[in-house]
Order: C-alpha cells, then structure tokens, then sequence
C-alpha cells in the first residue's frame, strides 16, 4: 500500500524529533557531585558507613557534653533526624559521656544498619573515675552502657606521643584479641599531634585513624601542608581516615566562605573517608549536606 505524502511527512518529522531527543552526544553531562549519605565499606575493615558522621563529644569532658546536656529528647530529635536523611555512622567515647543514648534513641532500628565508634581514654583526668583498668574490661563496661554486643570501631583515645604504640602496646594487644572474638569489628587511634599521626600511619595495628583536619590548620595538629600527606600516606596504606575539626570545633560557624572552602578541601583531598561533625540540630545537619552537594567530584585520571 503507498503511503500517503501526508502521513510521510508526520512520521518522518517524528522520527527526527526521536533522533535529536535520544542523541547524547550533543548534551552536556552535569558534573557528578559528592553524595553526603552516600553508603560504602571503610577502607578494608568490612564496616559499611555513611560519609557524614554524627559526632556527639562538642565541649566534652568529665563524661558530659553539649549533645548529654541538651536532654534526651533534643539529643533524640538530632539522632534520628540523621537516621532519616541517611547518617549511619555515630561517633562517642568514654569523655564525652553519650554511651547510654544512641541505642535507645535508634531503638525501632535493626543494630546491624548503623554503625557505633567509640573511644577509650586512658590519660589522667577527663573521667569521673579514676581507675583506668585494662581495655578488656573497660568494653565490658562499654557495651552495657551502650546496650549492644559489639563496638564497631574502638579507637585509643587522644594519643599525642610519637611512642604511643609503645605505651599502650599492651592495650592493643587485648583489643586485636577482642577483635578476633567480634566484640570490636575493627580499631585504631585518635591522634591529637602531628607525631602521633605520623606514628599511626607507620603502625600496622591501625585500621583506623580520627585525624584533625581543614585548610586553615584550625585546632589541628599542624599546618594542613604538613598533616594532609600524612593522612594521604595513611589512606594509601589502606587504613580508613576519619576527617575532625572540618569545621575547626565551630569557628568557622559564621562564616560561609571558609565553611564551603573547608568541606571542599576535605573532599578534595581524597583520602578522607568520613565527615564526622558535631551536629547540635537537624538545621545543621541540612546546611552541611547542602554544602558537601556542590562540591564536584574531579574525574581519575
């Protein structure tokens, strides 16, 4: 049957359209951005995280701090405001005082979806006791308090001397061995000087580091030409590093440019696993993960 001219005509202008609507080739892709929520496994210790991390040891000390006195329900409200929006990954120690709070706040949540890091303190003073018993026994004491089976990530809290490795030899001993029992999933070290830094990415026992770190050099252990390679040399290592003072402890507060600057340059970095960030309201929490949502991810070579 001929075709008609008419009906040509439709049918030959359809199919032009299609061909200019499906054609990829002259469109312009739109940048891929960071995903603050985005989901994947932390460096080679199995654990599956989020990259925003809610802290919970602002002002902490004496086993209290900002997030235990604003109450159980505002703490609660910030807690589960993160869950919703995708936070998985919560970050407590023994200073700060928050074990007891973040089980019960989740407690309509699967403990497998989200993922507990906790710290020891083995220095003088910051706790209102004074024993400081062996790290077996402070666990015990741990997981009551939190009301889980297993600690996640348990770091040695606040370690500032290059021979950190050495004096707490002992104490990384019983947590290898609680690790192999799946009382922790993985371990590591806050470093709280450039020396210690450099110590943990030297020390094979090291899954994971809490590094202080923005482009200011802001309540850091150095300048951030200086700790930045250390932090790379980690990350190549295969030890996950989880990014502190990204907002230099709240100075930059009030000011936008350094806040936008700051969270690009850790993401930029690349070797920055974690984004751990005191939040103190579900506002903060949107504010940080519309900054983290601009910034472009550049392309491997």
């Amino acid at each position: 049957m001929k075709m008609k001219r008419r009906e040509f005509l439709v049918r030959s202008l359809a199919g032009v359209g299609g061909l200019v609507v499906g054609a990829p080739v002259f469109a312009q892709a739109k940048p891929a951005t960071f995903d603050p929520y985005e989901r994947f496994e932390l460096a080679r210790t199995g654990i599956k995280v989020s990259r925003l991390c809610q802290g919970t040891g602002i002002r902490g000390g004496n086993q209290e701090s900002n997030h235990t006195r604003m109450g159980k329900e505002k703490f609660d409200a910030i807690i589960c405001g993160g869950y919703e929006r995708g936070i998985r990954v919560y970050d407590l120690a023994d200073l700060y005082g928050t074990h007891p709070y973040i089980v019960p706040a989740l407690k309509q949540i699967p403990r497998k979806d989200y993922v507990i890091i906790s710290k020891i303190w083995f220095r003088g003073g910051g706790l209102k006791i004074q024993e400081r018993p062996d790290a077996n026994v402070v666990v015990e004491r741990f997981l009551s308090e939190m009301k889980t089976d297993y600690i996640d990530l348990l770091l040695l809290h606040c370690c500032t001397d290059a021979d950190w490795n050495n004096k707490l030899e002992k104490q990384m001993n019983l947590m290898a061995a609680l690790k192999k029992k799946g009382v922790i999933r993985a371990h590591g070290v806050s470093c709280h000087s450039l020396a210690a830094l450099k110590t943990a990415a030297d020390e094979p026992w090291v899954d994971s580091v809490h590094a202080r770190i923005n482009p200011f050099g802001e309540k850091m252990d150095g300048p951030a030409a200086e700790v930045a390679p250390v932090l790379q040399k980690m990350h190549a290592a295969g030890k996950a590093v989880i990014g502190m003072k990204i907002l230099g402890e709240g100075t930059f507060g009030n000011d936008e440019e350094k806040k936008n600057a700051s969270i690009k340059y850790a993401l930029e970095l690349g070797c920055i696993d974690i984004l751990n960030v005191g939040f103190e309201d579900v506002k903060q929490i949107d504010d940080f993960a519309t900054r983290v949502q601009k910034v472009p991810k550049i392309a491997k070579a």
